[in-house]
This record gives C-alpha cells, sequence and structure tokens, in this order.
C-alpha cells in the first residue's frame, strides 16, 4: 500500500494535524502516563538538538559561558524574592522526601532557575573584575501548568531550556545587555525561518520578579500566539533579594543589575506548525535531521544502481550533510517520496539507471519545485544553493502565514477573528481592558517590532477616544 500525506488543513484542524505529524514524523511519543510530561524519540530530539545548537553557538560567541546549576531548590532559597514566590509556588513540584523519610526543609523542582544561580552567585561576585558574569545552561525545568497542556507548547516537563543570566555593574550595561539578548534571539529565530513581534509586555503582566520583559510572540495555525522567548531585566530585585554585591573601583559596596533570557522545545513546535504542509512536516535544511535521503530507483537484480547511491552518499557524508539511504526493499520508490516528505526531509535525491550511467544524480525539492539532474561532481554545491532556494521559499511561506493570521484593527468595534490583533494604544491599562473586552483576547504587550508594516499609531485614536502612540498586540495564547 503507497504511503499518503498526512492529508489534513492545517488552518482547518490543527490540532489533529499537530498530533498526528508528531506521531508519524516518530518526533515524539505522548502516551506516557504522566500528563504533560512527553517521550522523545530519536528523530525528534535530534531535530531539537540541532536547534539548541543554532543558539548555544550564538550565545558562546557573545561571551556566555555554559554551566550547570543543581534540579532541586531548598524552599528557603526559592522563597527569598517574594514576587518569584508568587509567580511560581502555584505551578511548583515540591519534594517533601523519599518513600520512609520526610526532609526537614522542603525542595522545589526547578521551575526556572533564578534562585539557584543567584544562591551561588553571591559566593561568587566580590569585585568588578567578576563583572560582567555571562552564563547559560541547558536543563529540565518543571511546571505544573494549569492549562491545557500541548506536546512541545505547552508541557509540565520542559526538557530542552536554554537559559541565559547575566549580571552587570549598571544599569546601563543591563541594557546593552538586553539589546544584545534581543539581537541574538532575532539571529536565532532568523535562521529558524521563524516570522515573529517583539513585544514589550505590560508592567502588570511581567515575569515575576522582573522590572520589564520583552516576549517573541508568533502565531501557530489555529490561531494562538505562541511566546518564543523572552529577554527580560531583573534589575536589583534578585541582587538585593540574594545580597549580590561587588566592590567598585572607587572602593563602594553596591549591588548587580542582573538580566535573563530564555527558550523551549517549543520552538520546535513552531518549527513543525509554520512550516509544515498537508503533507506533513517540513524542516528548514540546518536544523533537519535528515537533509538528503537517497532513493534508488532499482530493482532487486540491479545492485550496480545501489552501489552508486552508496557512492554518492560517501561523497554527502564527507562535506558533513546529514544524509540517509534508503535500501528498504519492502516498499517501492513513491512510498518513500511520500514517506520522507511526510518526515519533512528537505531535499531527495533520486539515483536509476540514467543516473548511474551519466554519473549523475536528481535533486527533488520537499516545495515541489521542478527537479534537477546535476553531475556528482558538483552536487554538493547545487545541494547547497537548493537549500538557500528553500529557505527562501520557506521564509517567504512563514511570513504570508502571519499575515493571514494578523489583524490590524483601525476602529473600536468587536470583531471575530482567528488570530492576533494589532490595535493602537496608549500604554494603559484602561484601554488594554477597553481592548481585551472588545475584542476577547489578551493584551500580550506594546509592539516594538513588527514583520508587517505598519502605519504610524499616532493617526489613530484608542477605544476611549485618546491619542494613540503604540500598537497594542492582542491575542490568545497557548
Amino acid at each position: 500500500m503507497a504511503w499518503k500525506s498526512i492529508g489534513i488543513d492545517k488552518y482547518e484542524n490543527f490540532s489533529e494535524w499537530y498530533h498526528e505529524v508528531l506521531k508519524e514524523a516518530d518526533i515524539v511519543d505522548i502516551r506516557y502516563p504522566v500528563k504533560g510530561m512527553i517521550v522523545w524519540k530519536p528523530y525528534g530530539l535530534k531535530a531539537l538538538r540541532l536547534i539548541q545548537r543554532i543558539l548555544a553557538e550564538l550565545l558562546e560567541k557573545t561571551g556566555h559561558e555554559e554551566a550547570y546549576f543543581p534540579t532541586l531548590i531548598p524552599e528557603s532559597i526559592f522563597s527569598r524574592e517574594r514576587d518569584f514566590l508568587a509567580g511560581f509556588s502555584g505551578e511548583s513540584f515540591i519534594v517533601e522526601g523519599t518513600g520512609t523519610k520526610r526532609f526537614n526543609e522542603r525542595l522545589y523542582l526547578r521551575p526556572t532557575s533564578e534562585t539557584v544561580m543567584y544562591h551561588m552567585w553571591s559566593m561568587w561576585i566580590k569585585g568588578r573584575k567578576d563583572l560582567p558574569l555571562k552564563m547559560y545552561q541547558v536543563v529540565n525545568v518543571f511546571r505544573y501548568e494549569t492549562k491545557m497542556t500541548h506536546p512541545l507548547l505547552r508541557v509540565r516537563e520542559i526538557m530542552g531550556f536554554i537559559e541565559a543570566h547575566t549580571a552587570h555593574a549598571t544599569m546601563e550595561e543591563a541594557e546593552q545587555q538586553i539589546a544584545e539578548g534581543i539581537k541574538i534571539y532575532k539571529e536565532f529565530f532568523d535562521r529558524l525561518l521563524l516570522p515573529y513581534f517583539i513585544v514589550k509586555t505590560p508592567p502588570w503582566d511581567t515575569f515575576a520578579g522582573a522590572e520589564y520583559n520583552y516576549d517573541f510572540i508568533t502565531v501557530m495555525p489555529d490561531g494562538k500566539g505562541l511566546e518564543l522567548g523572552s529577554v527580560i531585566n531583573l534589575g536589583q530585585k534578585f541582587a538585593r533579594a540574594f545580597d549580590i554585591k561587588f566592590m567598585d573601583t572607587d572602593g563602594s559596596v553596591k549591588y548587580v543589575y542582573q538580566t535573563c533570557y530564555g527558550v523551549s522545545e517549543r520552538v520546535l513546535g513552531a518549527v513543525i506548525g509554520i512550516h509544515g504542509d498537508t503533507k506533513g512536516a517540513f524542516f528548514p535544511p540546518e536544523v533537519a535531521p535528515i537533509q538528503v535521503v537517497i532513493v534508488p530507483i532499482a530493482r532487486r537484480e540491479e545492485s550496480d544502481i545501489v552501489e552508486y547511491a552508496e557512492r554518492v552518499k560517501s561523497v554527502l557524508e564527507s562535506e558533513g550533510i546529514r544524509v540517509y539511504l534508503d535500501k528498504d526493499p519492502e516498499h517501492t520508490p513513491g512510498w518513500k517520496y511520500y514517506y520522507w516528505e511526510m518526515k519533512g526531509v528537505p531535499t531527495r535525491l533520486e539515483i536509476g539507471r540514467r543516473e548511474l550511467e551519466t554519473g549523475t544524480a536528481t535533486i527533488a525539492r520537499r516545495d515541489g519545485a521542478p527537479k534537477i539532474t546535476v553531475k556528482l561532481e558538483n552536487l554538493v554545491s547545487e545541494l547547497r544553493a537548493t537549500w538557500s532556494q528553500i529557505n527562501n521559499s520557506l521564509k517567504a511561506r512563514a511570513l504570508e502565514h502571519l499575515r493571514k493570521l494578523t489583524l490590524l484593527v483601525e476602529k473600536c468595534e468587536p470583531v471575530e477573528f482567528k488570530g492576533l490583533i494589532i490595535a493602537p494604544w496608549d500604554g494603559s491599562r484602561e484601554e488594554a481592558e477597553i481592548l481585551e473586552k472588545n475584542f476577547g483576547k489578551g493584551v500580550l504587550g506594546e509592539i516594538t517590532e513588527s514583520p508587517i508594516q505598519l502605519p504610524p499609531p499616532s493617526q489613530y485614536t484608542t477605544c476611549s477616544g485618546k491619542q494613540a502612540d503604540r500598537y497594542a498586540l492582542l491575542g490568545t495564547t497557548y
């Protein structure tokens, strides 16, 4: 029986499409008996590791050093910053003992790592020479999500959390670090070909214990907003709570200023949801677990064609290309075409008698563009050129996806819309509440950067008739 495409329109039934892709493409298995905790299969984990590698390289390039801090946090440490405790205590898992012994102090499974890291930093940071301090770690974090869980998008065990933390001598340096963090994330998401808005969250919806934060927001095919990552200015709140001080060059003792920023595996969920189609997943070449699949077109007795395909595979492997040769004798080439397209492999090589006799290979693209046949000596360069074209195509498709699911409203009139809404705003909580009541979506923040060109907000008024000076991004989120 021939393999068929997923065959579901993700814009009509995203949940069914998404779960089917995760299952059929071997990304994860959601049948583990603890809600919100999933099993990662090798193919999906490979994609996640490739995504993480990009961000780790960007962090290393900008002077961040990798470290590791424990998972269990004593309650006496976890509770030292009040806003943080209030913000996270309701969704934190707590270990109170073993099967036979009760601990003297409860231990929190980290929902994020500020408290455990800053407890140690208070012992490490002593003088101006210790600053700036820039670290990151790749860890599991645990949060008892009360919203409906969704694989990769909202889970109770986040297993791919990359969080960076920094400490600085002045607020000015911390502000510069915020700018650097935003720049890092922009390059990261751009390389994944994901479209996004950058918003500054309103004061009443800021990360627990922070002065302010910027969020990167995209939209999924069901119209729900997805926070891809956050860049957060912690000011001196944690420094004061954890007594992180340094002696400045003038001999005075001061508290440090801090920032942090983090992303999780929901980025992979965004890659799958935004780039995929009715055929299945579609990985950008840079993060595809398999960049090229080779499908020999040969009868069982035509071993010379398979041997030639092996040679082609060796050529690609020698260039660091992730390649798989499908020699499965039980399925036809047509079956394999559908199967590997569903798995999201961006390029396929078809090798038959003609290719063997002419020393060539035929390149087929996952996006359905016309096939090309190239000489073996030109294959690597042609593949890289093809990937560049695929990147351009995916980027354009992703931006069109965002446009399709984003609506700019010029008047404060109720409207039913499946997606994100952009509305004129003055930044006040009163106007935000009117917007939320009017459109039935939450204010995610003030748009500071948009992939869609917007007219000056000053040409509009708010719902109350006041002069608008910014845009609010509204949406229902995961």
